[in-house]
């Protein structure tokens, strides 16, 4: 996954990744340019991950129910 440029990974794939960034900073057994790089990495993997549950909400806003309580097809975002 490292060597899967971040936007053009799936949100769980993101954040499984950003999991594993925030262990090793944690446990601090990393090289100083090391971590720099994995805070890099962290950064673009948070906002990837932020951008895909907006988009995520962005579709789910847009659900209309029908009269029955059912899904019945999409609308309009207000914006």
């Amino acid at each position: 996954m490292a060597d899967t440029p971040v936007n053009e990974m799936t949100f769980e794939d993101a954040i499984k990744e950003l999991e594993r960034v925030v262990g090793q900073l944690e446990r601090g057994d990393v090289a100083l340019d090391d971590s720099i790089a994995l805070y890099e990495r962290g950064a673009a993997l948070k906002k990837r991950c932020e951008a895909k549950l907006s988009e995520a909400e962005e579709k789910v806003a847009k659900i209309t129910v029908g009269p029955d309580g059912q899904a019945a097809g999409l609308g309009p975002l207000d914006p």
